[in-house]
């Protein structure tokens, strides 16, 4: 793909507005963050597409993103973090646990501040790192949550996934109310269904 980007994930089974939030971008050790600000409301199971910079040798657009940046990111290691304000980080290490933090991934061998025990591997120009079940793991550990693999980006106009199913609404079918035939000979008749949210788990 011609862009980096960031994918966010809604794994509750509660709508969450983004309003005055910020992905946030930095360096493996760094301390000079830069960010990209989010708007409108992400609906469970619902992804969220933030393309940043151009990067090296990609020529594929990226599908129509929700938010547009212009971070240029590594493609091995560093800190993305998903934080509930737009202030401007300022940590290097530790960064996991401050208030204003909703999510963090430190990805590649050299990054300094991650959650759990270690970060997520480390990556290429034509590798992702992906939470594990559509988005839908989420143990605060980044080595353990994240898997490196080709790029698959959503948007919040690709189908929903939500998590475990609370979410999802039933595919409700409609029968003819009687059908008779006599035995030996065949019969038909018209059936239909409708699935309201257009998720089937």
């Amino acid at each position: 793909f011609r862009n980096d980007f960031i994918e966010l994930f809604n794994r509750s089974n509660v709508a969450v507005s983004l309003s005055g939030w910020s992905v946030q971008y930095a360096s493996a050790t760094g301390t000079t963050w830069q960010r990209t600000d989010l708007s409108g409301t992400l609906q469970p199971g619902q992804y969220y597409l933030v393309q940043e910079a151009v990067g090296t040798g990609g020529t594929v657009p990226l599908p129509t993103p929700d938010a547009n940046g212009s971070i240029p990111m590594s493609a091995t290691a560093g800190k993305v973090a998903l934080v509930n304000s737009t202030t401007l980080l300022t940590c290097s290490t530790g960064c996991v646990t401050l208030p204003s933090i909703v999510d963090f991934v430190g990805y590649g061998g050299t990054a300094n501040s991650f959650e759990g025990a270690g970060p997520a591997p480390a990556l290429t120009n034509t590798t992702v790192a992906a939470r594990s079940g559509n988005g839908c793991q989420d143990t605060d550990g980044n080595a353990t949550d994240f898997t490196a693999g080709p790029p698959n980006p959503r948007n919040t106009g690709s189908p929903a996934s939500p998590c475990g199913g609370s979410a999802t609404q039933p595919v409700v079918a409609t029968c003819p109310a009687t059908l008779s035939t006599a035995a030996g000979t065949s019969a038909s008749a018209n059936l239909s269904a409708t699935d309201s949210d257009g998720v089937v788990t």
